[in-house]
């Protein structure tokens, strides 16, 4: 299953060679950059899909086969692409975030295109899905699974599905031991120590399932240092495959924080040979880094807005792959993410029960008092006049909680509620359990994920704050924006693509921007908003044209295929 290591050193130098064509070197920072987390531990925000159980013990193959070249696929349209994503996690099956939310609606948008789409994820506890066992029309006897070698460790693995609607097909990676926990990442006692064998294991076991399948898919697109690997192994080990090697990778950046660093010495146990231990493959300051690999890899990288790829050429906003990133920036594509109209939709959101549209606003102060019920903040005339505030936020310095501790005095003066749903550091928590106590009748703070509440703050908002440090594209402003709640954000990444500052030439204003990242610039965009509320005729202009914006999933659909066409 694994290449000679003659074969191996042949392509590293091969790489590397081409590399150094490239425009810039691979710069590593002046110091090294702090430790960061492999990925956040978080409380995992879980949806489980009511599905038919699949089979408890299928069996397995006693090794997994290399497939035989795949039949011409006949097609409707000789145009259309199939397309594989991997990700750690997608929207409703389980979500901590952003990334859920993004790889949840892609394929779909995909798919209203006209392309096949197959996601592949991890089947973690209270997934429920029907059993994609041998019988599966056109595999090729899969058996239920296969057992997979990494090093001198063997996993056995079970590939299980579901239909993920019209064009999508939804392939889970099945191993109870591995993924069969309280978390997806970690529990309260931090992240699991073998993270780095649970995701390698995954990103290995997604190219084996399409082996095993045997049809030859138009591109592979991984997601954030979890499928990192995908590229890597694909590249390494499954070069001559005749069903993944030579398919083109796409890999997608979504946080740049996160790097999936690990201790060189886990390179053999992953079945990776110390030859992608160098600057331009994954090592990253002496240890091993799955973004890097993804990034160093895959023909081509992508991350989730125009600004935010600028931004992570910077030293400032590189995290010290400024250097990895500028190598390859004639590869680096940003590309807006978008958001799913159909869940997030004022005119029809089940969460809420008070529609209203652009044109017709009466519904939102119904929801605006339905939010303060659910708050438990005062319903009365005085109270719905003042201004709502909302923030749906993970409580960390990356998103600007630092900024508003400083400035929390100052914020509370202000003629307005409050309303609060998120969780993270205990410092913030703490903060906002005590703003909640000195503040009775005008804080609310909910240390805890609430899908309901969630909702009823976008459209029951008056003002939805995102003071971000830094924020690759952010999805709130959007939803914001959609419920006419308007934003009042730091200009970085997604959050300045996305949002028209009220003072910008030429009008058509959405929200209110502030650009240092200081506490007076917070409090004058603060300041202006609430001026501006005070201002029904112009408040409602400004509402009507944000909830005309588009940032349907369609549009960044059709600039994620003109990316796969450019790499193949």
């Amino acid at each position: 299953m694994v290449n000679s290591g003659l074969r191996v050193h042949w392509f590293v130098r091969q790489m590397l060679l081409m590399a150094k064509k490239r425009q810039s070197p691979d710069t590593p920072p002046p110091t090294p950059p702090p430790a960061v987390s492999p990925r956040r531990t978080s409380r995992t925000r879980r949806t489980s899909v009511t599905e038919t159980p699949s089979k408890a013990d299928a069996p397995v193959r006693s090794r997994a086969r290399r497939s035989a070249p795949p039949a011409t696929q006949a097609a409707a349209n000789p145009d259309a692409l199939h397309i594989v994503l991997i990700a750690s996690e997608a929207h409703p099956f389980a979500t901590t975030g952003g990334l859920a939310e993004v790889v949840g609606a892609l394929p779909g948008a995909l798919a209203r295109l006209g392309h096949r789409v197959t996601l592949i994820l991890p089947r973690y506890r209270g997934i429920a899905t029907e059993d994609a066992g041998a019988r599966e029309e056109g595999s090729r006897d899969l058996q239920g699974g296969a057992e997979l070698q990494l090093g001198h460790r063997r996993q056995v693995v079970r590939f299980v599905r579901r239909s993920g609607g019209d064009g999508v097909t939804v392939i889970f990676v099945d191993a109870p031991d591995l993924f069969d926990r309280e978390g997806l990442y970690g529990n309260g006692d931090g992240d699991y120590a073998d993270n780095a064998w649970r995701f390698a294991l995954f990103s290995r076991a997604a190219l084996e399932y399409l082996r095993l399948r045997g049809e030859r898919p138009s591109a592979i697109h991984a997601h954030d240092w979890q499928a990192g690997l995908v590229p890597a192994y694909q590249k390494m080990l499954l070069s001559n495959d005749p069903v993944v090697g030579g398919v083109p990778a796409v890999f997608t950046i979504h946080n740049l924080a996160f790097q999936g660093l690990y201790p060189a010495a886990m390179l053999p146990e992953i079945g990776l040979p110390w030859d992608v231990m160098h600057v331009q493959a994954m090592e990253f300051w002496g240890q091993i880094s799955y973004l890097k690999a993804g990034i160093n890899f895959s023909e081509r990288i992508t991350t989730v807005s125009p600004a935010y790829a600028k931004e992570m050429l910077t030293p400032e906003m590189g995290f010290g792959f400024d250097g990895v990133l500028a190598r390859r920036a004639d590869d680096l594509h940003g590309i807006l993410n978008g958001i799913d109209t159909a869940r997030w939709n004022p005119a029809s959101d089940p969460f809420v029960g008070a529609p209203f549209t652009a044109d017709e606003l009466s519904g939102k102060a119904k929801a605006k008092r339905m939010l303060l019920k659910k708050a438990g903040l005062p319903t009365s005339a005085a109270a719905l006049r003042r201004p709502v505030i909302g923030m749906v936020a993970r409580l960390t310095d990356q998103k600007g909680l630092d900024l508003f501790a400083a400035a929390a005095d100052e914020l509370m003066a202000l003629d307005a509620a409050w309303v609060l749903m998120g969780n993270g550091e205990r410092r913030y928590e703490d903060l906002w359990k005590e703003l909640a106590m000195s503040h009775p009748g005008r804080v609310s703070s909910t240390l805890r994920y609430d899908e309901a509440l969630e909702h009823l703050i976008e459209a029951g908002g008056d003002i939805f704050l995102m003071p971000s440090r830094f924020e690759p594209c952010g999805l709130n402003q959007l939803h914001s924006l959609r419920y006419g709640t308007l934003p009042v954000v730091r200009a970085t990444g997604g959050l300045d693509d996305t949002v028209i500052d009220r003072d910008a030439p030429g009008g058509g204003g959405t929200g209110f921007k502030f650009w240092n990242y200081t506490t007076e610039a917070l409090l004058e965009a603060m300041q202006r908003a609430l001026q501006t509320y005070r201002q029904p005729d112009e408040w409602q202009l400004m509402q009507r044209t944000a909830m005309r914006q588009d940032f349907s999933w369609d549009v960044s659909a059709r600039e994620y295929v003109k990316v796969y066409r450019a790499a193949s």
